[in-house]
């Protein structure tokens, strides 16, 4: 691999990719970033709808690819059966349940229960944030689902992105998909998903700080609902 695609000698030389064709770039992106990486790159998935596209993408590439998920011990119970669906359907992926250091009783313990009430930075913090520095520390680059569409937060994503929060390359294949072709994918392919999709969930993270979303223009309006929170800090620099 040139040193030139790591995150330490950073240079804006990655390749375009035609996001006019078939997968708007996306599985050209990832033949170009695991002929890239090789082993040294990870996929960080939460097992989102957009997740469940990249996974299939993915698998064409690289069928025993690695993906890593953090799991903080309060998802909804539909997030565990749609990741052992995804296990039968693809089997040959390695997938690694990264769990943080503290139990949610020691979490209580130290910092007192319902951590994700009071302090909802923090708890992202341990549970998460941390947990996903552990996971992408022995790689080079890490792939991630984040749309444009999504958020003004995310509108100027990149195929290939300088993570300055973990000093990573962070991969983004789906920067140019619309909601409607993620689930367009989704149908043609016949690929299981979070049945919450189903009952107002556009975006699912931990269940205490996950509501169906209240705002049909905002896919994320459903989290950290009533405060202003809009990220878990994965995606900030």
């Amino acid at each position: 691999m040139a040193d030139l695609y790591t995150y330490e000698n950073w240079s804006d030389t990655f390749p375009e990719f035609d996001s006019e064709d078939e997968t708007k770039g996306a599985l050209s992106a990832l033949q170009w970033a695991y002929d890239t990486y090789g082993d040294s790159i990870i996929y960080a998935s939460s097992f989102g709808i957009e997740g469940i596209v990249l996974i299939d993408l993915i698998s064409k590439v690289k069928k025993d690819a690695e993906i890593v998920f953090l799991d903080t011990g309060v998802h909804f119970k539909e997030t565990y059966e749609v990741i052992d669906a995804i296990k039968e359907r693809f089997p040959d992926l390695r997938i690694h349940m990264k769990k943080p250091d503290l139990t949610l009783a020691e979490q209580a313990e130290k910092h007192g229960d319902e951590l994700w009430k009071s302090q909802p930075n923090l708890c992202c913090q341990i549970r998460k944030i941390i947990p996903l520095k552990e996971s992408l520390a022995p790689y080079d680059a890490w792939i991630s689902g984040l749309r444009r569409e999504q958020s003004e937060s995310r509108a100027s994503t990149n195929y290939f992105n300088k993570d300055e929060k973990f000093k990573k390359v962070k991969v983004c294949p789906l920067i140019h998909w619309s909601w409607k072709e993620i689930w367009r994918y989704v149908y043609k392919h016949d690929l299981p998903y979070n049945k919450l999709h189903d009952q107002g969930y556009p975006s699912i993270g931990c269940e205490p700080c996950t509501a169906p979303a209240y705002n049909v223009d905002d896919l994320r309006s459903g989290r950290w609902a009533g405060t202003q929170k809009v990220e878990c800090g994965l995606h900030e620099s």
